[in-house]
């Protein structure tokens, strides 16, 4: 199962890699979405996939059926930064494209008048 993980990790990254690095700028959020994607996948594997009972103290539970609660709650807690993150690149990119009629980032860049 970690061997099916790593290689969706790889792939998310890769293609992460390869939108970030285009000239659209959806483009680009689109990746970084693809990319944070593959961190959480990378948390939880790097958490271990193991444990089957809930992390509650119980009667006739050993410590290695436990699940980690602590990768369960980093995912979360990178889930809700990434979805706002993402949100708001969506907001700069509508209204750059609103004011300037394009998302390619080499004619984002300015004028020599702006420098």
């Amino acid at each position: 199962m970690e061997i099916v993980m790593s290689v969706a990790i790889g792939l998310l990254f890769m293609a992460a890699v390869y939108l970030m690095l285009s000239k659209s700028l959806i483009r680009i959020i689109i990746g970084t979405g693809l990319l944070s994607h593959g961190a959480h996948l990378l948390l939880l594997t790097m958490g271990g996939l193991g444990g089957t009972a809930p992390p509650v103290v119980a009667d006739g539970v050993t410590v290695s059926d436990y699940a980690d609660p602590l990768p369960q709650a980093l995912i979360l807690t990178a889930i809700v930064i990434s979805f706002a993150v993402t949100s708001f690149f969506l907001v700069l990119a509508y209204r750059a494209y609103q004011e300037l009629g394009t998302d390619n980032m080499e004619l984002l860049r300015g004028t020599e008048d702006y420098e």
